[in-house]
């Protein structure tokens, strides 16, 4: 018995339902159902604008793609694992609907470089998706800063107080995280952003096609420039797994910081009764397992970055059908991101931020003993020897139980003689943040005008999306 595969002609038999399950992607790949339809309908109006196929044919086939798009989507199509993919089942039931104008369809065209198409098509549309999602974290995190730009609270080396901050300092450090991981993705898809489509198989085809004219109609830069690079290429694949890491990396180690801060050792923050749960057992808790979650499937997303480069490391070029295992990754890593972010910025964003709270854990830890080190360099001291000073004073501060700005004056002295009354106002806890005006430090002026510098850039990326 033949195979009635539509590839089947040079087979004598049927393949076996296991080796049919086996491989099979529909189950995964059919979410690209909406770029293998807009891409065979580039393909149909380039084969008939070169003459390869009649205009009745050419229309006979849009009018079928459009018939079976509004299948897919109001649910009424039968994916059917036995025909392999999303491009195969969408290729049978067009010519179920068409006859044998549907069987042009595939005229100068291969798998090979229609599953490159849907894949660069779809990632293309999912990295808009992501980056609209991240200016939407932006605008969260942004907002909580115009709100505590007076808020001090403790900055940290090592998870040691090291320095006083303000919380709206402190979370612009995310913000400029986040700016990058844009930045990231802007990059790869000015890479990715080249037409695989009439590479064929990988040595192109002998029909007169224009590649160039079905780049243009899907919105490419150009066509890809090689044809075995155009279908063996994963790079894309890689690079926005890759970005994607990135955006859960960062979201990891702000989840981190949120899981210390809610508790009852820091209190920093309390999060919102819809972004927490409790324990089965113990009626008091109140837990942050969203944040948890997300740090969590980080771990996720980079499993997925380190699959994929597995699956590529010693591939020969040029299709091989191992490149089938980079869908389920891509998507996973996709969909897991885009969770993450939806339900991380509403989290945050309903957080209460205690700012007493902050303010008194400020006022303990030596936060200040670089400034009370900086007051006797601008008296003419060298740093090293007022370093030395300062520790000194910390360890009988500690020794005595006392804060640096609770010394009296005789107290100061015997450490320096040229310490003043105007070491107090040197000390102070708003004064060691207000002076620190350089570009990029926690101060209000600082913060204003890195507030601004965030507000264009939301503003820039709003006005291209108009």
């Amino acid at each position: 018995m033949a195979n009635d595969k539509l590839w089947g002609g040079r087979f004598c038999a049927q393949t076996s339902e296991l080796t049919d399950d086996f491989n099979s992607s529909v189950r995964f790949d059919k979410r690209l159902y909406a770029q293998d339809i807009e891409g065979s309908m580039a393909h149909v109006k380039m084969l008939e604008k070169q003459g390869i196929i009649s205009g009745d044919d050419s229309k006979a086939i849009q009018d079928g793609l459009n018939e079976i798009l509004c299948e897919i989507e109001n649910g009424k199509f039968v994916f059917n694992t036995s025909l392999e993919d999303i491009h195969m089942n969408i290729e049978n039931r067009l010519i179920e609907l068409t006859g044998e104008a549907g069987k042009k369809l595939h005229s100068a065209r291969s798998r090979n470089d229609q599953v490159a198409l849907d894949t660069k098509m779809y990632t293309r549309l999912e990295i808009t998706n992501i980056k609209k999602l991240l200016f939407e974290l932006l605008e969260v995190i942004l907002n909580k800063a115009k709100e505590n730009t007076d808020t001090i609270m403790p900055g940290f080396t090592h998870l040691q107080k090291a320095q006083p901050v303000t919380f709206a300092h402190h979370i612009s450090a995310y913000f400029e995280m986040f700016k990058r991981d844009i930045s990231r993705f802007d990059d790869a898809y000015n890479r990715l952003n080249t037409c695989p489509l009439g590479a064929c198989a990988l040595a192109g085809t002998t029909y007169n096609i224009d590649r160039n004219y079905t780049s243009g109609l899907l919105k490419f830069d150009l066509p890809a420039q090689n044809t075995i690079d155009a279908v063996s290429d994963r790079d894309f694949v890689i690079e926005t797994i890759s970005c994607i890491s990135f955006v859960m990396m960062h979201l990891s180690r702000f989840c981190e910081e949120i899981i210390l801060w809610c508790s009852k050792e820091y209190s920093f923050i309390e999060l919102d009764d819809s972004y927490s749960t409790g324990s089965s057992i113990m009626p008091q808790k109140k837990n942050p397992d969203i944040a948890e979650l997300v740090r969590g499937k980080c771990g996720r997303v980079f499993g997925d970055l380190t699959g994929i480069f597995t699956v590529m490391k010693a591939l020969p070029l040029a299709y091989n059908k191992d490149m089938q295992e980079d869908k389920e990754l891509l998507f996973d890593a996709i969909d897991t991101v885009k969770m993450c972010l939806e339900t991380f910025m509403k989290m945050f964003e309903s957080a209460k931020i205690n700012k007493d709270v902050m303010y008194k854990s400020a006022q303990s830890g030596f936060l200040n003993a670089t400034d009370a080190a900086d007051y006797l360099v601008k008296k003419g001291l060298a740093f090293r020897d007022t370093h030395k000073i300062a520790g000194e004073i910390v360890f009988y501060c500690i020794q005595n139980n006392k804060n640096i700005e609770d010394l009296t004056m005789d107290e100061f002295k015997k450490f320096s003689p040229l310490f003043e009354d105007d070491i107090y106002e040197a000390v102070d806890l708003k004064n060691c943040v207000e002076k620190r005006t350089t570009t990029g430090g926690p101060s209000k002026k600082s913060m204003q005008r890195a507030i601004e510098a965030y507000e264009n850039y939301i503003l820039e990326y709003k006005k291209e999306q108009k």
